[in-house]
C-alpha cells in the first residue's frame, strides 16, 4: 500500500471517528462512505475484521506504511513492557508526530512534509526523516531560516493542545521531548490489544 493521499474525510467516515483531527465534513456526514451510506445492512463483524480495522486505524492515524508498522511491532515485541503500549509509544516518538504534537503543523501529513523539506532540527542538526525515533530529552526546533514560514506561524498561533511529555518555547520556536508518554497520556482512541492479537496469529 502506498501512502494514502486521498480525501481524509472518507477514511474518517470508514472508522466512524475523526482520526485526522477536527473535520467539519465528517461532522456533517458521520456515517460510512458509499452509495448506501447509513442504509446498508451490516452484519456482525468477525473478530479478525475488528482487529484488522484497529490496525488500519492506527496506520492511517500515524501515517505509517505496513512494512514500517510491522517492523515497529517486532521492535515493540522485543522491548520490555506491554507490547501494545510500547507500539503506541514508538508511534508517538516519531519525529513527524512530535512536530505535529508541538503545534508546528496542524496535521501529521503536514508535519511529515516539514521534516522532509528540511525545516526541522533535532538537537541542532537538520533531520529530514519523518520516522526518526526521538529519545527523552531531544530538542526539536524550527530551523532558523524557516521560522518566518507563514504555514508554521499560522499553525503555532492556532495550536491549543498541551501535552505533559512535551515542552514548547514560543520565543525560540523549539520544544523538548521530555519523556516517552504513558498510555494514559496518549489521546488516540486506538485499542492496541486488538493489533497485538492480529499480529500474534
Amino acid at each position: 500500500m502506498a501512502r494514502y493521499t486521498g480525501p481524509k474525510t472518507k477514511i474518517a467516515r470508514k472508522f466512524g471517528e475523526a482520526i485526522f483531527g477536527e473535520d467539519k465534513s465528517f461532522e456533517r456526514r458521520n456515517y460510512p462512505p458509499g452509495q448506501h451510506g447509513n442504509n446498508r445492512k451490516r452484519g456482525k463483524k468477525s473478530e479478525y475484521a475488528i482487529q484488522l480495522q484497529e490496525k488500519q486505524k492506527a496506520k492511517y492515524t500515524y501515517g505509517i506504511l505496513e512494512r514500517q508498522f510491522r517492523n515497529m511491532f517486532k521492535k515493540a515485541t522485543a522491548a520490555q513492557g506491554i507490547t501494545g503500549e510500547v507500539l503506541l509509544q514508538l508511534c508517538e516518538s516519531r519525529l513527524d508526530n512530535v512536530v505535529y504534537r508541538m503545534g508546528i503543523s496542524p496535521s501529521r501529513r503536514g508535519a511529515r512534509q516539514l521534516v522532509s523539506h528540511r525545516h526541522i532540527t533535532v538537537n541542532g542538526a537538520i533531520v529530514n526523516i519523518p520516522s526518526y525515533q526521538l529519545k527523552a530529552g531531544d530538542v526539536v526546533a524550527v530551523r532558523e531560516k524557516s521560522k518566518s514560514l507563514e504555514a508554521i506561524e499560522k499553525s503555532l498561533s492556532s495550536s491549543t493542545h498541551i501535552y505533559e511529555w512535551i515542552t514548547w518555547n514560543e520565543e525560540k520556536k523549539e520544544g523538548t521531548y521530555v519523556s516517552v508518554p504513558a498510555r494514559i497520556q496518549i489521546p488516540e482512541n486506538i485499542n492496541e490489544q486488538f493489533i497485538v492479537e492480529l499480529y500474534s496469529k
